[in-house]
């Protein structure tokens, strides 16, 4: 094979590939959702309840009023040692 033939190859797969990956990943340009009693202590997304501020405020793991963004749809299937994750805090 020639070199031009084996960089348009190159070119076609590397569009391909890039393609496949995008539509591997959930929610690269989708919706997000709060999702209540997933974020790890220090780890929350913005506004934990009373006391709290902003995000990174969390006290503590699992904290039900703390929420963190989630691909829309799947709060309510993560699973924690608290429960699972709701759409509202608790």
């Amino acid at each position: 094979m020639n070199t031009l033939k084996l960089a348009a190859l190159a070119i076609a797969f590397s569009s391909f590939a890039a393609g496949a990956i995008a539509a591997e990943t959930p929610a690269a340009a989708g919706a997000m959702e709060k999702c209540y009693g997933v974020a790890m202590a220090g780890h929350n997304d913005c506004k934990a309840g009373a006391g709290t501020t902003c995000a990174g405020t969390a006290k503590m793991d699992y904290q039900p009023n703390a929420w963190k963004n989630v691909p829309a749809g799947t709060c309510t299937t993560i699973k924690t040692p608290k429960g699972m994750g709701t759409l509202a805090p608790i």
